[in-house]
């Protein structure tokens, strides 16, 4: 399987009582999928899937399915502490009929790269699906190291990889030594450094809320090979890529995005608590600016 494009790890809208809001849900993904994302992730970090049920993931990603209707690539995450519960997922994104997986490490536990590897395989053998892995060690604890990658490379399921230590000598290893398992961008930060290193795929939580800025930087740099609009485009996302990556408050960060696009999604679940108006205030600004200026860049674009 070939991984392009954008792929947004939608979140989930929650009403003031916390119930998911299947209705804002569908207006997301229609919203998505008219500006262009090329995949949509369930059960990612920006969904808040760790303060979720397993029945609520289980309807998630069902209802998911339901309303992608295979127009976009359907990618259901399987992250858990146990990985009896993955493979649970696993079986159930099957079931519901998802193109391909994404697996994480276990957090919490801290399990060595062997004991990683075994349970990314076990997965593996419970579904048959293409697999993106997905490395996070900020929130995971742990590396999937060369002998981790060594080891899941004997199937042919693990064909992509999530890149998001925030080491750029990770970017120079992976598309040196690991070519088989396709790069994807998942430090947003990071972008321009990913597509230069052959990356063909963005996982973006700022998809979510600023979709059409995220594909005209993947359109420039990965379709169009122009790294110099790729620049001026990276550059007026980098405020934001700062609040974004550096700035604590990430999942609540995507979730008022929405609400500046018009689709308000609710507070994020506890313990995490929506942005104070100081911190929305400034989001506000800074997507502002951004939107001033890539409306110039694509305003010159037209004129060349």
């Amino acid at each position: 399987m070939k991984f392009e494009g954008i792929y947004t790890p939608i979140v989930t809208p929650y009403r003031e009582d916390f119930s998911i809001d299947y209705e804002r849900l569908s207006e997301i993904v229609e919203f998505l999928i008219e500006r262009g994302v090329s995949g949509i992730i369930s059960a990612g970090t920006t969904g808040e899937y760790y303060a979720q049920s397993m029945q609520e993931r289980f309807d998630l990603m069902a209802f998911l399915q339901k309303q992608i209707k295979r127009r976009v690539t359907y990618i259901v995450g399987t992250g858990a502490i146990r990985t009896e519960d993955s493979i649970d997922y696993a079986r159930q994104a099957v079931e519901v009929g998802a193109d391909a997986l994404l697996v994480a490490t276990p957090p919490y536990a801290v399990p060595t790269e062997r004991e990683v590897a075994l349970h990314a395989l076990a997965i593996d053998r419970a579904a048959n699906l293409p697999i993106m892995l997905y490395n996070y060690p900020g929130r995971m604890g742990v590396n999937m190291g060369e002998e981790f990658l060594d080891r899941v490379g004997r199937s042919v399921n693990f064909c992509a990889i999530k890149e998001s230590s925030g080491d750029v000598n990770r970017i120079h290893l992976l598309a040196r030594d690991y070519p088989h398992i396709q790069l994807s961008c998942g430090m947003d930060d990071q972008a321009l450094e990913f597509f230069a290193w052959g990356a063909r795929s963005w996982v973006c939580a700022g998809s979510n809320f600023a979709p059409e800025i995220h594909v005209a930087m993947y359109q420039a740099c990965v379709v169009e090979g122009d790294f110099s609009k790729g620049r001026r485009i990276m550059s007026a996302m980098m405020p934001l890529m700062r609040v974004l990556e550096q700035g604590g408050k990430f999942i609540q960060c995507v979730k008022h995005g929405l609400t500046t696009r018009s689709l308000p999604v609710g507070p994020p679940r506890k313990p995490l608590q929506p942005l104070n108006k100081d911190d929305r205030r400034s989001l506000e600004q800074v997507l502002r600016v951004m939107n001033t200026t890539f409306n110039q860049i694509t305003e010159d674009g037209r004129h060349v």
